[in-house]
């Protein structure tokens, strides 16, 4: 079998490196890969290089080779497969920026990735980078997979499939863990239990979760009735309750992706569904803090160890590798694939990956009330990626309008003034805007 090149963008993102690099080498048809390293930073670059050798040498006899690149496109010449896990802009500027300018027009957020304010302007600044590395990849490794992990996934994947020849998929962890988060929380086995999921990256639904053939739904729905005390899934139940289904994302994210939840009208519903505010500021703060005792745990440990971990990557190329089919729920583009969302919707559904690529199956229809909700955030989506790549100011301020939380927050005009001052902040971070 030919030798494989996995490239890995961004892998100044060390344990991120370490999960989906230490992977594939547990994998054996990946195992004599070369495992081609490239950051921005390159403090971050020499340490996972030195974190995966000392895997490298410990778990798989020495069989790969480790490359540190400094030159993008030498990264991925010759790629089978490039892993992307970049943060465009960092925590600062950009992240301290998303939060705390739309917080001084009684904007709150969560996590600011996805959607809303700071996932629009997140998109603005990322989309063009990875379309940078489309023309790359176009030139120097046209028939390489890309495995987008970078958020906001819709919309970085979307603008991949929709502007670039680039063979993409984006893989999230929310939909291999849903029915075992859910099923844990509430008492239940999640042994044998199989669901069906699709939707959009972050508003995927468990349209049926069965065992044996029996429908659980309905001890589902009575469990999280009578859980009464304060949790961390509030959110994900509530919006169940009142459209029926279990959503994929955890009730932090899903606060800030709809209109109800996260209201200055109304700020008692954030201690009655447990909302976090300012979450990801306050994990981004952590990590960075913990960094440097995480930094001599993963560099200085000789005995380094790795168990192979559940992120798709790993498996996706395994099955392309081997022709052995594995099945995953991937972000692809909705060629007639959800019949009641627009046909250049970036979707989430069940894919058959094997010899031949990426397969995504067919759902059909979604229950009307869920594509309805899917439909408030696809119109953010669409207009974002549209914003990022013409550069319209009108486009970003249109797709501002329609996120429902900034909507529910402010007016018109206020949107307008928002996005101002986010472009301002963002200064080089951003492409020039018209």
């Amino acid at each position: 079998m030919e030798t494989r090149k996995i490239a890995f963008l961004g892998a100044g993102s060390t344990v991120f490196a370490k999960n989906v690099l230490g992977d594939c080498m547990l994998t054996p048809s990946l195992a004599q890969a070369e495992y081609a390293l490239f950051d921005i930073d390159p403090v971050r670059l020499k340490d996972s290089a030195v974190m995966l050798e000392t895997l490298n040498r410990n778990v798989n006899g020495s069989r790969a080779r480790v490359t540190a690149y400094d030159d993008r496109r030498k990264a991925l010449a010759g790629a089978g497969y490039v892993v992307n896990a970049i943060q465009v802009g960092g925590y600062e500027p950009c992240t301290v920026t998303d939060f705390e300018i739309p917080k001084k027009y009684g904007v709150r957020q969560t996590i600011g990735d996805t959607l809303g304010i700071g996932g629009i302007f997140r998109a603005l600044r990322t989309i063009p980078v990875v379309l940078e590395f489309a023309r790359d990849m176009e030139a120097v490794c046209p028939e390489a997979w890309f495995l987008n992990y970078v958020n906001p996934m819709a919309m970085v994947t979307g603008a991949m499939i929709r502007y670039s020849g680039v063979k993409t998929v984006g893989l999230c962890h929310s939909v291999q863990v849903c029915v075992p988060h859910l099923l844990r929380g509430l008492g239940m086995d999640p042994a044998g239990v199989r669901g069906r999921i699709a939707g959009i990256n972050h508003m995927a639904w468990l349209l049926e979760v069965t065992r044996g053939g029996v429908d659980l739904y309905p001890e589902i729905k009575r469990r999280a009735a009578e859980r009464t005390a304060p949790h961390d899934d509030m959110v994900r139940y509530e919006i169940m309750r009142r459209f029926g289904c279990y959503v994929t994302e955890s009730s932090e994210h899903s606060a800030e992706y709809n209109a109800w939840f996260i209201k200055s009208r109304y700020p008692d519903l954030i201690e009655r569904f447990n909302i976090p505010l300012d979450e990801y500021p306050r994990r981004c703060r952590k990590q960075i803090g913990d960094w440097s005792a995480m930094r001599a745990a993963l560099t200085a440990n000789r005995a380094l160890d790795h168990v192979r971990t559940e992120e798709y990557a790993s498996f996706i190329m395994d099955a392309m590798e081997t022709d052995r089919p594995f099945t995953i729920g991937g972000n692809v583009q909705n060629a007639r694939l959800i019949d009641n969302f627009p046909e250049d919707a970036c979707v989430e559904v069940p894919c058959l990956v094997d010899g031949a690529g990426v397969t995504p199956c067919r759902v059909g229809a979604l229950p009307v009330q869920l594509a309805a909700l899917n439909m408030t955030n696809i119109n953010v989506q669409l207009l974002a990626v549209e914003a990022a790549v013409t550069r319209k100011k009108d486009t970003v301020y249109q797709a501002a309008m329609l996120d429902p939380h900034t909507a529910a927050e402010l007016s018109l005009d206020d949107i307008v003034s928002l996005c101002d001052d986010l472009i301002e902040a963002h200064g080089k971070w951003l492409p020039a805007l018209r």
